[in-house]
């Protein structure tokens, strides 16, 4: 068979012993290139020298016609170049970089050539007697002389025909030809994400796609699977990123390209740089004399039975019970920040860190109190430490990060008319705990909603007498309206549906009229209220982008460490472990994600 140029044979001959298999392959006949090839001397069927060959060989070559003397002398100088090919400067020759076989085949070709060109050789001009020949002098039979007849005249034809040495070839599996391995990828992936060996056994079945490759069957399902790895598929779990549910969501978008990055962007001068190795890179003059510090805010939660699955296991090993479900857990809530790591003081005597074994019958829940009272904490902290910088606490937005104080009006569920039973419902607490029922819910008790500073500077009461301690009377919708001189929304109904107004709607319902004013519109949460009061600033990052918040990668370096200890079979054991996870964490792998961070407005 003919592979692009080479020109290849089905042949088990070994370069020691060729004369093993004398019955395998036959003479390759053909007519073409005339041009370079004589008459045949004899005719069929009669030897052209005596004790040169029997009678039928001449039969079966009939249709190789020998080369003329001037193309034989050209390969001759050719193959001659092959097996010593000269130096490109000065005397000697360069190593061929040819096998054991394809040498040994070059070289008789070579010798049979002078044998056949030579004037002073018995078999000049004599083409199967210079084959039979130089076989012999091999110690190989007619085999070998058929096979050195195919391969000079192949070479003739085509310098580039070389007798390669092609053991070990028959394993190349059909699936390595580029085009099949394109098509079948290309197949594969319009039929989507889950594919099956079976799709690829049922492509191959098709008549013309065995046609076009030249196949008299199809494939079965295990040599389907065989192809599937060699085109590059495993059969694995899914690859798992980050969630990006919502990413793209229209308010999403335009908090994060009119509210965060601008935002970002007015503070990133006075931050500091750091490169990929963890240094601090040098950004030139700051616009403010304070250097600003960003302390990322976030909860993980560790659990006892959270160990390594995947490892080197030994043949020899056997399954071991272990334990059910995920076990006891521990929540972490903490800050850090690139410039100083953990948020605790210089000796780490003093931390922000809160460890809290969430659950309704342990510590109940991390709510929106506690997440302000370990506020204050770090707040504290810096003010004493840390005062020469400038600081800022940055928060995903989870709705126990955004919730406003339980006071804060929203005229979402506002009545329309008077009513002695609206008002805000406030969680029941004691020295900062929050108070529990019977039930396991929290205890809520209702209080007075607002007030609200209108444009003017006026406080605007919701209640006909303002009392911080005494429900009262609410307004409704209507009277508010009146007081603010809205007096046409007046006329509008109380509320649309369960409040779900048509899209793009400002002036639909009262409620919806009240909602889009700026004093209910701009309330601040409770963080941004607790950070405003002492001097500092609270931002949030944009929905669903967590990526963003570099505390991530260090709950992932500490989980790391955490799955590699003994387990935890304790709660004691539990929160000693983690916390130890916790600190293995360097602030230099730290700042190693910051760059790109840092860089996301450019």
């Amino acid at each position: 068979m003919e592979v692009g140029n080479v020109f290849c044979y089905n042949t088990f001959e070994d370069p020691m012993d060729i004369d093993k298999n004398p019955n395998v392959g036959e003479s390759m006949d053909s007519d073409d290139d005339e041009e370079a090839y004589g008459d045949e001397p004899d005719e069929p069927g009669v030897s052209d020298d005596d004790g040169d060959g029997e009678a039928h060989d001449d039969e079966k070559e009939k249709r190789w016609k020998p080369p003329t003397l001037e193309a034989a002398r050209i390969a001759h100088t050719d193959i001659k170049a092959l097996i010593r090919p000269p130096r490109n400067t000065g005397n000697g020759y360069k190593n061929p970089g040819l096998d054991l076989l394809l040498r040994s085949r070059l070289e008789s070709m070579q010798r049979f050539l002078w044998a056949y060109i030579d004037v002073k050789s018995p078999f000049h001009k004599k083409w199967m007697a210079a084959s039979l020949d130089i076989a012999r002098t091999a110690e190989k039979g007619l085999w070998f002389a058929r096979r050195l007849r195919e391969w000079t005249s192949a070479f003739i034809k085509n310098a580039e025909n070389l007798p390669l040495n092609i053991y070990g070839t028959w394993n190349k599996s059909r699936v390595d030809d580029e085009g099949l391995k394109q098509e079948l990828f290309t197949h594969l992936q319009s039929i989507g994400k889950y594919i099956s060996a079976m799709d690829v056994v049922r492509y191959m079945a098709q008549p013309d796609v065995q046609k076009r490759y030249m196949m008299k069957k199809g494939i079965t399902e295990m040599t389907a699977r065989n192809w599937l790895s060699r085109i590059g598929f495993r059969w694995t779990l899914e690859p798992s990123g980050q969630y990006v549910d919502g990413h793209e969501r229209d308010d999403i978008v335009e908090y994060r390209q009119k509210v965060f990055l601008p935002r970002w962007k007015e503070l990133e001068p006075n931050l500091r740089a750091w490169t990929k190795d963890g240094t601090e890179e040098e950004v030139g003059e700051r616009p403010q004399p304070q250097r600003l510090v960003v302390w990322f805010h976030d909860e993980s939660t560790f659990y006892a039975n959270d160990r390594r699955r995947k490892r080197w296991v030994h043949m020899s090993e056997k399954a071991v019970p272990r334990a059910k479900g995920e076990g006891a857990s521990l929540m972490v809530a903490d800050f850090v920040s690139a410039d100083y790591g953990w948020l605790r003081s210089p000796d780490g005597k003093e931390s922000a860190r809160v460890v809290f074994k969430a659950g309704k019958t342990r510590d109940g829940y991390f709510t929106n109190t506690e997440i302000i009272l370990q506020l204050e904490l770090a707040m504290d902290i810096v003010q004493k430490y840390y005062p020469n910088n400038h600081h800022i606490f940055v928060y995903d937005n989870a709705t126990t990060h955004t919730k406003r104080p339980a006071t804060t009006p929203t005229a979402s569920k506002m009545t329309k008319n008077p009513s002695k039973k609206f008002g805000a419902e406030v969680t029941v607490t004691v020295n900062g705990k929050i108070q529990y029922a019977a039930n396991g819910k929290p205890q809520k008790h209702t209080v007075q909603m607002g007030p609200v500073i209108l444009p003017n500077g006026q406080p605007h009461y919701f209640y006909e007498t303002p009392s911080t301690t005494v429900l009262g009377m609410f307004k409704g919708t209507m009277k508010l309206l009146q007081e603010r001189g809205l007096t046409e929304e007046v006329k509008l109904k109380g509320s649309c549906k369960n409040f779900k107004c048509p899209a793009g709607t400002t002036h639909c319902c009262q409620r919806r009229v009240l909602y889009n004013q700026p004093d209910f519109a701009d309330q601040l949460s409770a963080i941004e209220i607790a950070c405003k009061a002492r001097g500092f600033e609270a931002i949030f990052l944009p929905k669903f982008h967590c990526e963003l918040n570099f505390i991530e990668q260090c709950w992932g370096h500490a989980k790391r460490v955490y799955r590699q200890y003994p387990p935890s079979s304790k709660e004691d054991d539990l929160e000693r472990n983690v916390l130890s996870a916790l600190e293995s964490v360097p602030v230099e792998t730290m700042r190693k994600c910051v760059p790109i961070y840092t860089q996301m407005t450019q």
